[in-house]
């Protein structure tokens, strides 16, 4: 391939390029595809929006692809600001606009659903940019980039942007072996310099210490006093010092005397991010002026426009928007995108000062501050509290210090009484990130590779992902360890015959532990994805889905259906569940399929609106049933959880045109309920595509249309409003 010239000299940037920006741009002009990682801040866009430049030039298509759709949203108004409306266009489950543009920003759900489709979209795509492919090792999203990769048309090249990785290099070997030439530009130095500090209140002091973490890139030798204090209280000895943990508004006093604000504070609820604001808000705090008072008014209304009084009412605006004037919000999953996208605004702009947020606020958004303070290092999980990983820690941090604005950023830890001053040195001094594959075969993948290609071809496309490259180069370790190993399992025995004794038989019985454990890792890491398609393959053939290496007519429906319960979904539509009910229903039916509770809530008997419903809550019940007793037989385990009916209510309500304050009633936070009605419609619109009636394929049309209104509506462009 010849290689185009330079789009533009670095020099036509509006600033002083770094390295890594370079090399990336030499990389792109040169022909090659690009991994770029780097830390959150460090001007990673630069290579992507170059790529767009050079697609353009040369009369070709890009495709900018995010993990979500608030990002979608963000870096389509980002590329509309600089290539004008007409250039770009959106697709996400909500939004098609302009989709036959030239520059298309996109979730990766929708790029591979276009690829497996064999869309003519497809035909003069020259680039594809893929921003936070770190999210490779994310067990829900993870696979979809590797499918993109291993897909894409031949003469499609990528830009992959990552945050930094240790195994950069690896990454890199394996999109060379997929897809020619890449280059791997690496940055580990964050733009702004970032200063770790554990805050602590000391009894013999007013005000609250800021203590470093590192001295000299070493632990803090004042640090350890913290640890040893705390254990000879525990001991009954005594001497120590009274530290405590330091309340909220202390800390943001602290913060605002040291000139350390704005500062997003992270803690992992979303109830205590509600509190926290609320609380802050009613403090003697004066964190705005008047004049900073009207500009948060001004930036807010664009927002809040599409809401309708009784909207406003519902979700209370008033409240909210009283807690932002006095320079104080909270930013989670369970509130409205509108309010997100306003306080996101007002942020960028200096005007708010605090915010209180859960973790997915690191998710990518452009929202730096001065100072990131973690409350807690422990975070739920689920199953217990466990502490926060390094690469975890680095997300979170990467916010602080606003290139251009300030000298440095500061990482705020608050000490706890448990907590470990090692724990927080160890977070912030490591810097080993490696990225792990999550890919793994589904039922809707399977259906796909089947409809496509032959057996052997099939296969092979599971032997080309990430997750087989790691885990080919994890083989050749395990067989090194199994031969030493089976050294040392011949000297024990030699031992054992030679000398005798409880001790050396002792040493025999661990070699032998030792080796037939290594052997089964080894069995099972060149198994695990071949023996995983087979068993799909096989429950697919036992439910009828499969005739031999082809696809029944419910395989090909299957094909077009992306979801976690694809097949449970498909044999609902295939076996009529949706024929024959009305919109409402169906939307309630949707939601059994679709919705989560969130970790910690226990489930309960819904409050069904008819009996016609109840009763159809209960085939549907049956055919999971049904089909986990095939995938117990064929998997080992039912591969997913059983509908859940918590959301069918509310969905039901909606549907049928209930109005918002009468919907939410205290069940349901407002971002969750519109996130949970736009997966309906998500839904409802694969459905009525898939539907053999036509009738259930009109309903599932006038769920996904009807569904579509008020705050959902008005919180379809996300951060493109």
């Amino acid at each position: 391939m010849t290689a185009p010239e330079a789009v533009e000299p670095p020099s036509a940037y509006p600033f002083e390029l770094d390295r890594f920006q370079s090399e990336a741009i030499a990389a792109i002009d040169g022909g090659a595809s690009v991994i770029v990682a780097a830390p959150t801040g460090a001007g990673k866009t630069v290579a992507a929006l170059h790529a767009v430049r050079a697609a353009l030039a040369e009369g070709r298509r890009v495709f900018y692809t995010a993990p979500i759709k608030a990002l979608s949203n963000q870096k389509y108004t980002d590329l509309v600001l600089e290539h004008g409306p007409e250039a770009v266009g959106l697709l996400t489950g909500d939004n098609a606009i302009n989709p036959e543009a030239p520059v298309v920003v996109m979730t990766t759900e929708v790029l591979r659903n276009m690829i497996y489709a064999d869309s003519p979209d497809l035909r003069r795509l020259g680039w594809v940019v893929l921003d936070e492919v770190h999210y490779l090792q994310d067990p829900y999203r993870g696979p979809v980039w590797e499918e993109i990769i291993i897909h894409a048309p031949p003469a499609v090249r990528f830009v992959c942007l990552s945050a930094t990785v240790s195994n950069v290099a690896e990454i890199r070997s394996w999109i060379a072996e997929l897809r020619g030439p890449v280059q791997a530009v690496t940055e580990t130095e964050r733009p702004v310099r970032l200063d770790s500090l554990l805050c602590f209140g000391d009894g013999e002091r007013a005000r609250l210490r800021f203590m470093p973490v590192l001295v000299g890139g070493r632990p803090n030798p004042e640090g350890e006093r913290l640890d040893g204090d705390r254990r000879a209280r525990r001991g009954g000895r005594a001497g120590g010092r009274r530290w405590r943990a330091p309340d909220r508004e202390a800390v943001i006093e602290a913060l605002s005397r040291r000139r350390m604000l704005p500062a997003i504070y992270f803690i992992f609820s979303r109830a205590a991010c509600d509190d926290a604001a609320r609380l802050a808000a009613r403090a003697s705090l004066e964190l705005t002026t008047p004049a900073e008072r009207r500009q948060i008014a001004e930036v807010v209304e664009p927002y809040a426009a599409p809401l309708g009084r009784n909207d406003r009412r519902a979700v209370g605006y008033e409240a909210w928007l009283a807690q932002l004037s006095n320079g104080v919000a909270a930013h989670h999953a369970g509130m409205l995108a509108p309010f997100k996208e306003a306080i996101e605004a007002c942020f960028v702009r200096g005007l708010i000062k605090v915010v209180f947020a859960t973790e997915t606020l690191s998710l990518g958004l452009n929202m730096p501050a001065r100072t990131v303070v973690i409350e807690k290092l422990t975070k739920f999980s689920g199953d217990g509290h466990e502490l926060l990983t390094p690469s975890a820690y680095t997300q979170l941090t990467g916010r602080a210090g606003r290139r251009g604005i300030d000298d440095q950023g500061y990482a705020v830890v608050l000490w706890r009484p448990r907590l470990r001053f090692g724990d927080v040195a160890g977070l912030v001094s490591n810097r080993t990130f490696t990225l792990v594959s999550a890919f793994g075969p589904t039922y809707n993948m399977v259906v796909n590779l089947i409809g496509r290609l032959p057996p052997e071809e099939a296969r092979s496309v599971l032997g080309r992902s990430l997750a087989q490259y790691q885990s080919d180069r994890e083989v050749v370790v395990l067989e090194r360890q199994i031969a030493e190993a089976r050294r040392v399992l011949a000297e024990a025995n030699a031992a054992a015959r030679r000398k005798g004794g409880h001790e050396a038989q002792r040493r025999l019985r661990r070699a032998a532990r030792n080796l037939e454990d290594l052997t089964h890792r080894l069995r099972s890491k060149k198994d695990t994805l071949a023996g995983e398609f087979d068993e799909l393959t096989e429950v697919l053939r036992r439910r009828g889905h499969l005739d031999g290496w082809k696809l029944a007519d419910s395989g090909e429906r299957l094909a077009g259906i992306y979801h976690e319960r694809d097949l449970l979904i498909t044999e609902a539509v295939v076996g009529g569940h949706f024929d024959g009910i009305d919109a409402p229903s169906f939307a309630a039916l949707l939601a059994c399929c679709t919705y989560e509770r969130r970790g910690g809530e226990l489930p309960s008997e819904p409050r069904w609106p008819t009996a016609a419903l109840r009763g159809g809550w209960a085939r549907l019940s049956e055919l999971y049933d049904s089909l986990a007793a095939v995938e117990t037989a064929c998997l080992g385990r039912a591969r997913n959880p059983p509908p859940d009916g918590g959301f069918a209510p509310a969905a039901y309500a909606w549907a049928a045109g209930a109005a918002l304050g009468g919907v939410l009633e205290g069940d349901f936070a407002p971002g969750d309920f519109v996130r949970n009605v736009k997966l309906v419609c998500d839904l409802a619109r694969q459905v009525g595509r898939a539907a053999p009636q036509p009738a259930t394929s009109a309903t599932a049309r006038e769920v996904a249309a009807g569904m579509f209104r008020g705050v959902v509506a008005a919180s379809a462009l996300d951060a493109a409003g």
